[in-house]
């Protein structure tokens, strides 16, 4: 489910969701902004198979957990490390 398997595509797994999340993250953007963006940016290979919204918000909590993404007033905002 994080990571692929032989039963689950390198391009569902929650790890690779996350980073296209994290790449649409630019600046602080609402979880439906980045809804929006991340269903236009669907590569060709999953219109056969899209990420569902439910799969999309588990990314957004892995990112959470994994502490790249934080919730500031009502924005998504990526996490900068130094």
């Amino acid at each position: 489910m994080i990571l692929p398997t032989k039963h689950l595509k390198t391009d569902r797994a929650l790890i690779s969701v996350g980073a296209e999340i994290l790449r649409l993250l630019n600046r602080p953007k609402t979880v439906s902004k980045v809804w929006d963006e991340f269903r236009k940016t669907i590569p060709h290979q999953r219109q056969k198979s899209p990420i569902n919204y439910d799969w999309f918000i588990l990314s957004i909590d892995l990112l959470f957990i994994l502490d790249a993404i934080t919730f500031e007033r009502g924005l998504l905002v990526k996490r900068v490390k130094q």
